[in-house]
């Protein structure tokens, strides 16, 4: 196996994994979540994300390491590729990077820093649900599209791992 091949392997499992953790975010966690108080879901999440936040390296890996394998593949297989399979493998990378890592970095980790930045228990209850408000419908819409944008990405790098 070549190293366009071994970056285009890793790339395509990476980001079937992402699609899967996000997947799992918005099928199990979050509406699993959403059935707590405001305080406690804010808690929970605050919880979860510090795991993420203090550098899990497993999520590291996977998270960065998608980027960095699918960028590495559509470098290495621009010129070697052409027709349907340069565009299945372009396809995936813009939408993997402006999909998902582009919102990751510009919605939803911001969301996600300032909800850590929250002292939740000094807050009055009203700040809390209106912290929960400010926060949770925008993570929940931008966490659905990344889960549809990875998730296309992968089944088109998983379509060009069958065509080649």
């Amino acid at each position: 196996m070549d190293v366009f091949h071994l970056s285009l392997v890793t790339a395509t499992l990476l980001v079937s994994l992402v699609a899967g953790f996000t997947f799992a975010f918005a099928c199990v966690v979050m509406p699993g979540s959403s059935t707590l108080g405001d305080r406690e879901f804010l808690r929970g999440f605050q919880v979860v994300d510090r795991v993420i936040q203090n550098g899990q390296p497993l999520f590291g890996l996977v998270w960065l390491g998608s980027a960095v394998a699918l960028l590495a593949s559509a470098a290495l297989g621009f010129g070697r590729l052409d027709g349907i399979d340069r565009a299945l493998l372009l396809s995936a990378t813009v939408l993997f990077m402006g999909g998902v890592q582009v919102p990751t970095a510009t919605i939803n980790i911001p969301l996600n820093n300032h909800l850590q930045s929250l002292d939740l228990a000094t807050m009055q209850q009203e700040a809390v649900s209106e912290a929960r408000c400010a926060f949770e419908p925008r993570w929940n819409r931008w966490n659905q599209i990344r889960t549809v944008v990875a998730t296309i990405a992968a089944l088109a790098l998983l379509v060009l791992i069958l065509r080649l």
